[in-house]
């Protein structure tokens, strides 16, 4: 039987998703920090982890696989789902790979997109693309045969920076309408919307509402 490890960062969004597919998931185990784990895998799942894996810990599993939203070799770094999304896309390629010591360089194992509506906001986008991630780690499991051998990423790379706070700053004199789909992945809780007027700071939040009485 295949060994199965799940591995992501403790206390924040991903976690409840991790819990989620291990339920899914015969013979697997979940971590929250790589050095705890002391036995070798098969399949090690390194999901929404925020830590760096040196080789010598990649090393002891057959595959350490990575999922990240972008294809690959293109939109490499960071957030990338949601600096598409202020790109107009509704078509989010998803990129199966293999760990290694460099940014999103590993070779690729599968590459499926994501279909958006184009209104998700942020909570929702985050359920889309974690429901998305089990999906693939399912597909990989299920179909082992079929994807166990990765190929060569191809192709000219570019990369995402990391988003700030001040990327969720918003333009007063343009339109809602014009900046809805940077207010649909502000995080309201730590990134929330923000505009200065008269000098001063205002904080904008946004949630979907069915007002009746509209």
């Amino acid at each position: 039987m295949i060994k199965i490890a799940i591995l992501t960062t403790a206390n924040q969004w991903f976690e409840e998703y991790a819990k989620e597919l291990l339920n899914k998931v015969s013979n697997a185990k979940l971590f929250f920090d790589h050095k705890n784990m002391e036995e070798s895998f098969d399949i090690v799942f390194i999901l929404s982890y925020h830590k760096i894996i040196n080789k010598r810990y990649l090393d002891k599993n057959k595959h350490n696989i990575v999922i990240h939203a972008s294809a690959l070799p293109k939109g490499k770094g960071w957030a990338p789902m949601f600096w598409q999304i202020l790109e107009e896309k509704n078509k989010i390629p998803f990129t199966m790979f293999e760990a290694d010591e460099g940014v999103d360089s590993g070779n690729i194992y599968m590459q499926k997109d994501l279909r958006l509506v184009g209104y998700e906001l942020n909570y929702e986008l985050r359920e889309k693309q974690a429901n998305h991630t089990i999906n693939m780690c399912l597909e990989f499991i299920n179909n082992y045969d079929k994807y166990k051998i990765p190929i060569k990423q191809q192709g000219t790379e570019t990369f995402y920076k990391k988003r700030t706070t001040k990327d969720s700053e918003l333009d007063i004199s343009k339109s809602i309408e014009e900046q809805f789909n940077l207010l649909r992945i502000v995080d309201n809780k730590n990134y929330p919307a923000f505009f200065y007027k008269n000098g001063k700071k205002y904080i904008l939040k946004i949630e979907e509402t069915n007002d009746e009485n509209r």
